[in-house]
């Protein structure tokens, strides 16, 4: 019996050591293929078609096909996806990124213009992709979808591919489109995910227009308590980094902190039920103009670079790791018999999209026209047509959702979970490549260089300075509020209409100068002492 025992356990230990072998290999291979990815993004850097995204999707495609061939058709991909990966590890470096680098400025020089695109653009396009899902797919008899599905579908295919669209356009050459594209993106994402956790909580069948309400009060709810705790997380990283200053003893532990801090307001989000991406996005908004300036100038560098890798590495393993899904033969098996429906249905969906964006972006933009009194702020019609575009690419935050809906009863065993898995897989997949494609080309035919644009700018004396010169070089705030203030105003009785002096940002200026950065320090309000961080122009950074 000893040695049956003995037997039994030498079987497990081996069968654990191969796996663990397995895992291993895998992950080597996986590493591997990140960096061709990098390598081959960098010889394609002047393409004017391709971009990092699209190069990871085709790099995980002909991996896909190897694997393929080389398991009998059993699998296509190195690693099993996890949501829990993907919301947990891989999204929040991308999104506190975002918000680390952006131009603020830019960024809340155009924050109703944003949240008009982001919240009601996405409620909008939610409407719309949802009433023809279920106008189209229940006449195509395409597996059971209860009302709960339908609405989840225009959820799943409201979130836009931020990731993808970033690396297309240029924060220095279409600073205002990429404040638009790039604000919108993050609380378009922000709005599918809470859109999508509340359908999932609502008891549909017995919906009234008292659960409606709470809906619309839950929706609110997220919305504000998820971005006031970006706030707050990243006010507290600052107020302990400036109080404690542990510079003057440790660099890496100002950095440790900084990094911990920012993915704990993410955990916290997501411990209390918020919207986790935009909790972080604005944690590292608040970042970038409190803590990134109390800490010391080796610091800053390190962390600019290290949330930038970070964020450049999660982007190429997801795309990477959705060319090798996409290929997974489970998934294909079950609608194999009717491959014409399937295709329908992506057709349908990727209409959808179309439609459902436009019916949000050209009126959208009339309306934040109206607002607009001087004709650069406006948004022309070329740039309507870029906006629209540009936000067609779905990507992983689509992926993840269906896999959330339509993987919980097997999406190889009912057909209607099947269809939707494959349809996102085809969409996102068409989406990326095709639209991805057709950004860059599209972009240089409808809008100026960025030689011309310059050129634009600094001929046009009524362009504001902290237009024609970004506030944020890199994402901080390194210009000089004295400096603005004494910015010859123009003397013409419409340009002083047009451009008025007490704006929103001239009062939370003198707000966040007279009580913000005094206790939570910021450029010019952190005290001298030795070892401390200098405060200097940091030109390297404009």
């Amino acid at each position: 019996m000893a040695i049956g025992i003995l037997n039994s356990l030498l079987a497990k230990s081996e069968t654990i050591l191969s796996s663990d072998h397995s895992s291993v290999v895998s992950m080597n291979l996986f590493v591997a293929l990140l960096c061709g990815c990098i390598v081959v993004g960098h010889l394609l850097e002047e393409s004017r078609w391709m971009n990092e995204s699209i190069t990871a999707l085709a790099i995980g495609l002909c991996t896909g096909v190897i694997i393929l061939l080389t398991t009998g058709g059993k699998s296509s991909h190195l690693l099993v996806f996890s949501e829990d990966l993907f919301f947990n590890y891989l999204l929040p470096p991308i999104i506190f990124n975002a918000g680390f680098q952006v131009k603020k400025k830019q960024f809340f020089r155009n924050f109703m213009t944003i949240m008009l695109f982001g919240a009601v653009g996405t409620l909008i396009s939610f409407a719309i992709i949802s009433v023809g899902a279920i106008h189209f797919f229940k006449r195509m008899n395409i597996g059971e979808l209860k009302i709960g599905d339908y609405l989840a579908i225009g959820a799943i295919f409201s979130a836009t591919d931020s990731v993808c669209t970033l690396q297309v356009l240029n924060q220095d050459d279409t600073p205002l489109l990429y404040s638009l594209v790039f604000g919108e993106g993050v609380v378009n994402d922000a709005t599918a995910v809470v859109l999508f956790k509340a359908i999932q909580s609502l008891d549909l069948p017995h919906i009234n227009s008292t659960i409606a309400l709470q809906f619309v009060g839950n929706f609110l709810y997220l919305f504000i308590s998820s971005t006031l705790l970006g706030f707050l997380a990243g006010l507290l990283s600052a107020y302990i980094i400036k109080k404690l200053y542990f510079g003057r003893h440790s660099t890496d532990r100002e950095i440790a902190l900084m990094i911990l801090m920012a993915y704990l307001s993410y955990m916290l989000a997501e411990f209390f039920y918020l919207s986790a991406i935009l909790t972080v996005f604005f944690c590292g908004i608040v970042m970038s103009h409190y803590t990134w300036h109390n800490v010391t100038e080796s610091s800053r560098v390190t962390t600019k670079h290290a949330f930038a890798t970070l964020s450049f590495v999660a982007e190429i393993f997801i795309f990477l790791y959705v060319g090798m899904d996409a290929l997974d033969i489970e998934k294909w098996r079950v609608v194999s018999d009717s491959p014409g429906k399937s295709v329908g249905v992506s057709a349908i969906l990727l209409g959808l999209i179309l439609v459902g964006r436009a019916a949000f972006v050209f009126p959208l933009s009339s309306v934040s026209n109206l607002t607009k009194k001087a004709p650069y702020e406006k948004i022309d019609f070329k740039q309507q047509v870029t906006i629209w575009w540009a936000g067609l690419m779905r990507g992983a935050v689509s992926m993840a959702l269906a896999y959330n809906q339509f993987t919980s009863y097997g999406h190889t065993q009912l057909r209607g979970n099947a269809m939707m898995i494959t349809s996102t897989i085809t969409v996102v997949l068409f989406s990326t490549v095709v639209f991805g494609l057709m950004t860059k080309p599209l972009i240089r035919i409808l809008l100026p260089s960025s030689k011309h644009l310059n050129r634009m700018l600094s001929t046009e004396p009524s362009t504001p300075k902290s237009w024609a010169v970004p506030l944020l070089g890199n994402g901080h705030d390194l210009e000089s509020y004295e400096s603005e203030r004494n910015l010859t105003r123009p003397t013409s009785l419409r340009m002083f209409l047009s451009t008025p002096s007490h704006t929103v940002h001239y009062y939370w200026r003198k707000f966040d100068n007279t009580f913000m950065r005094p206790v939570f320090g910021g450029r010019g309000f952190v005290p001298f002492v030795p070892g401390s961080p200098v405060e200097q122009n940091d030109q390297q950074w404009h």
